[in-house]
C-alpha cells in the first residue's frame, strides 16, 4: 500500500519536453557508435555542442577500454562506494581518464540531496548534482588545474512521466571514455530510482566539446613548460 501511495504522490510538474527534437538513440551503446562516428578524424578535431537523447538507460556494454571489472571499478569508485587496492591496481589507468573524471568527493551527500528533494518535493528543479567545485568556491578556478575543470558539470534529475529522468552537462566529452560516464550516470539514476520507487526513463546527454579520446600535448605545448602538465585541449 505504502509503495503505491508513494508512487501516486512523486508526479511532476506538467511539462513539454523539448528533447523530441535531439538525435534519440535506442540505448547507451548506440549513442556510444554515433560519438565515434562523429569524431572518427581523431586528433584535436573537436564537435561542438552535441545533443542526444538515450532512450533505455538499463543497458550496459563493454569495450576494450572498459570491460566489466574497470565499469564496475570505475562506477564504485565514482558513487563513493568502498573499493579495495587490487581493483585499483588492476583497472585504475591514465587512458581511462584522471582528476577531470573524478566525481566521488561528496557524491553520496549529492546523492541523497537529490533523493531527499523529490521525495519532499516531487516537482522541484532543484535536484541536481554539481560535479565541480567540491571543496572551493568558483572563483577560485584555474584552468591549470585538472582536478577543477571537472568534464561532467552537473546532472539535472527531475520526474516526468511518472519517471526519474536526467540532464548531464559535460564540459568535454572523450568518446572513448564515455562507456565509463554512462555507466556511472545509469548506476546513479538507477540507485536514486530504487529510493524513490520509480523507473528510470529517458536521459538526455549535453556535450559542449566532443573529441574522439584523450588529447596528446600538441607540438606548441612541449614549447612552454608551465603547461607541460595540462592537457589543455581536453
Amino acid at each position: 500500500m505504502r509503495a503505491s501511495v508513494l508512487r501516486l504522490a512523486l508526479q511532476g510538474s506538467p511539462s513539454r519536453n523539448l528533447n523530441v527534437g535531439y538525435p534519440r538513440f535506442r540505448t547507451s551503446e548506440e549513442m556510444y557508435k554515433h560519438l565515434r562516428g562523429l569524431t572518427e578524424q581523431g586528433g584535436d578535431f573537436t564537435v561542438r555542442n552535441f545533443v542526444g537523447v538515450i532512450e533505455d538507460m538499463t543497458h550496459r556494454f563493454e569495450t576494450p577500454l572498459f570491460p566489466a571489472g574497470a565499469l564496475d571499478f570505475y562506477t564504485k569508485k565514482n558513487m563513493g562506494w568502498p573499493y579495495t587496492q587490487e581493483e585499483s591496481d588492476k583497472w585504475q589507468m591514465e587512458e581511462r581518464g584522471g582528476e577531470q573524471g573524478d566525481y566521488r568527493d561528496g557524491m553520496q551527500e549529492k546523492i541523497a540531496n537529490v533523493i531527499a528533494c523529490l521525495k519532499s518535493e516531487p516537482r522541484s528543479k532543484r535536484a541536481i548534482i554539481p560535479i565541480p567545485f567540491s571543496s572551493e568556491g568558483s572563483k577560485t578556478v584555474d584552468w591549470t588545474n585538472k582536478g577543477q575543470t571537472k568534464c561532467c558539470r552537473e546532472l539535472h534529475l527531475y520526474i516526468e512521466d511518472s519517471q526519474l529522468k536526467c540532464t548531464g552537462i559535460l564540459r568535454m566529452q572523450n568518446a572513448n571514455i564515455f562507456p565509463k560516464n554512462i555507466h556511472f550516470f545509469q548506476t546513479l539514476l538507477l540507485h536514486v530510482g530504487s529510493e524513490l520507487e520509480l523507473p528510470v526513463g529517458e536521459y538526455t546527454h549535453w556535450i559542449s566539446n566532443l573529441c574522439s579520446k584523450l588529447s596528446q600535448r600538441l607540438p606548441w605545448q612541449h614549447l612552454h613548460c608551465w603547461v607541460s602538465c595540462c592537457h589543455v585541449t581536453c
